[in-house]
């Protein structure tokens, strides 16, 4: 269940209840792609402020198999994470990691990019790949069109995305999925087609969703072009219900996408960043390789994270230098409680009724420092 608390503008501050507690949003949802976020112990995360994480329907069934997370206990004891955790539907991953895949109305047909085993996923087995991980939150299969597309070949990848939707929430409602507290989220797809991607937000409306997800964004389109997708799909998207953009993004863009009345973000950003010594901080992206930092006895930025209260950027430069695997951590700490902390500041100035001129001032300072 989705409560819309307080608007401003069209930014939005709600609450999304789960089976594993409330999430308030908006928020950054750190990635686990494969039941852990990279560099970073399930303490380490709930340390920084997340509420929720995500794990990846293509690759944990691919390795170690749904199965047998199910046999121990479900993803949330098998990963020691006792919040919300929102799945991919695989969908995504099989375009881009498979060479070898056939798309046809009942599914895709691909091979396993460790092994090259034959696979299939359709709705049916998204669905119960992601029951057997037990997720709080499953996104639908669908297929994203890559970037560029055809308008033709968009065109029918979003009649099978509507279709496959349907026959996924189907099976969620068949075997008592939703009833059980589990939800499921509609994805969009429409790539940088308006109409296509509203009719495909209107279709999904229809069949009354939990949740609403925007896909096929970041995927290679400059900026301008992502943010005006989202644009398009904000006014066919229920105002009752959580609103996802999947994939994205950087602090500016979360910040524009909030304003636009979306809810909910991921982004690998933060850790992998973390691992080429990139540091955020409200003045820009700071890379601690640089030889300025070499004597710098200052901490990234004053934050209540455990890498700036206790560490120099000398000496987290020093870990960097020495490829010591601690500076992995110590930055990836930084990083996603900066992604954070960003979402709480959203959700105060949502609150306080002035998000619009604090969101303008806070990128215009991020912009200005990272000349």
């Amino acid at each position: 269940m989705f409560t819309l608390l307080k608007e401003s503008g069209s930014a939005r501050r709600g609450v999304l209840e789960t089976r594993h507690g409330s999430i308030q949003t908006p928020i950054f949802m750190p990635v686990g792609t494969q039941a852990t976020v990279k560099g970073m112990t399930p303490a380490q995360i709930e340390e920084v402020g997340a509420q929720i994480i995500l794990g990846n329907t293509y690759h944990l069934n691919i390795r170690p198999g749904s199965g047998l997370v199910q046999e121990m206990g479900g993803l949330h004891k098998f990963m020691n994470w006792n919040k919300p955790i929102l799945t991919d539907s695989g969908g995504f991953q099989v375009f881009s990691l498979s060479k070898l895949r056939k798309i046809t109305e009942k599914g895709i047909e691909f091979r396993s990019h460790l092994d090259g085993r034959k696979l299939f996923l359709g709705p049916k087995e998204c669905f119960k790949i992601q029951e057997e991980l037990d997720t709080d939150i499953a996104m639908v299969l669908d297929e994203c069109p890559p970037f560029p597309c055809e308008r033709d070949a968009c065109e029918a990848a979003v009649q099978r995305t509507i279709r496959w939707a349907g026959e996924f929430l189907e099976h969620a409602r068949g075997e008592g999925f939703l009833e059980s507290g589990h939800h499921v989220f509609g994805i969009i797809q429409g790539s940088v087609y308006d109409d296509l991607r509203q009719h495909c937000g209107r279709a999904l409306a229809e069949m009354d969703f939990p949740g609403y997800a925007i896909g096929g964004v970041s995927v290679g389109e400059p900026e301008e072009e992502m943010i005006r997708q989202v644009a398009a799909c904000a006014p066919v998207m229920p105002k009752e219900k959580p609103r996802y953009v999947m994939g994205v993004g950087t602090p500016v863009q979360l910040l524009k996408m909030v304003g636009l009345g979306m809810d909910m973000f991921d982004c690998v950003m933060p850790t992998r960043l973390a691992r080429h010594a990139s540091v955020f901080t409200p003045d820009g992206v700071l890379n601690l390789k640089n030889e300025r930092f070499k004597h710098d006895p200052n901490p990234i930025m004053e934050a209540d994270n455990y890498t700036c209260k206790h560490f120099s950027r000398a000496y987290l430069r020093h870990l960097v230098m020495a490829k010591e695997l601690l500076a992995h951590t110590l930055l990836s700490i930084h990083n996603t409680h900066f992604f954070l902390d960003l979402m709480a500041q959203a959700r105060a100035h949502i609150e306080a009724g002035d998000y619009g001129q604090w969101s303008a001032a806070w990128i215009a300072r991020y912009n200005a420092g990272g000349k």
